[in-house]
């Protein structure tokens, strides 16, 4: 079976590349190597999760599973004055993550290693974005929907992007099962962008009647 690009360390070989990419009127440059996910350039669902991205300015954004690093290094860019956290099991990706946030000029942004919320303890974000690795299985993927809500503000959202033929709406079941409701904000070129929002728990606070 060939190696896949969530492994903790990649023996496949390294064949780096570079490309570059224009994406909500920047250019971006990414290096990428084998061993990681889409290396041979950035993939339509990636693309197409980052042109419907809606971000503050100030923004708190964690990019889970981030790869060479796309989503975090433009998302970061997005929010000049928040802070972007990018995060991935894969040591190869983190170290091409670490590369692209340089070679973009990215400084309000950093990457960590481990795997999945491990790296960023007890920290909550304004946004949580992922190109989930539908490879990985079924427990990883319930997992990064359903550990989501504490790791977001209320208010916060979680952005997913997956092909619509590769269970999409199943996972927009289980987003809605977990925030109570999820959007499809994008579709194209046979995938989905859903979004789901974190909002105040409802409370059981009675209001007495005045007297």
């Amino acid at each position: 079976m060939a190696e896949q690009y969530f492994a903790r360390r990649p023996r496949s070989r390294r064949r780096p590349r570079t490309f570059e990419v224009t994406i909500r009127g920047r250019r971006f440059r990414f290096h990428t190597e084998g061993g990681v996910f889409s290396s041979r350039g950035l993939d339509r669902g990636s693309e197409l999760l980052l042109r419907a991205l809606e971000l503050g300015p100030c923004d708190l954004i964690l990019d889970l599973g981030c790869g060479y690093g796309a989503l975090g290094t433009v998302a970061a860019g997005l929010a000049p004055g928040g802070h972007a956290i990018l995060s991935d099991i894969n040591r190869r990706a983190v170290s091409l993550a670490k590369r692209n946030l340089r070679a973009n000029k990215i400084t309000n942004a950093e990457v960590r290693h481990g795997n999945l919320y491990e790296p960023i303890g007890g920290m909550a974000f304004d946004h949580i974005v992922c190109n989930p690795p539908i490879r990985a299985g079924r427990r990883i993927i319930h997992r990064i929907i359903d550990e989501a809500p504490d790791h977001l503000l209320e208010g916060g959202h979680l952005w997913l992007v997956a092909r619509s033929k590769q269970g999409a709406d199943t996972l927009a079941g289980r987003m809605r099962e977990t925030f109570g409701g999820v959007e499809v904000v994008a579709r194209g070129s046979g995938y989905k962008v859903l979004r789901s929002e974190k909002t105040p728990a409802p409370t059981n606070l009675r209001i007495e009647p005045r007297t």
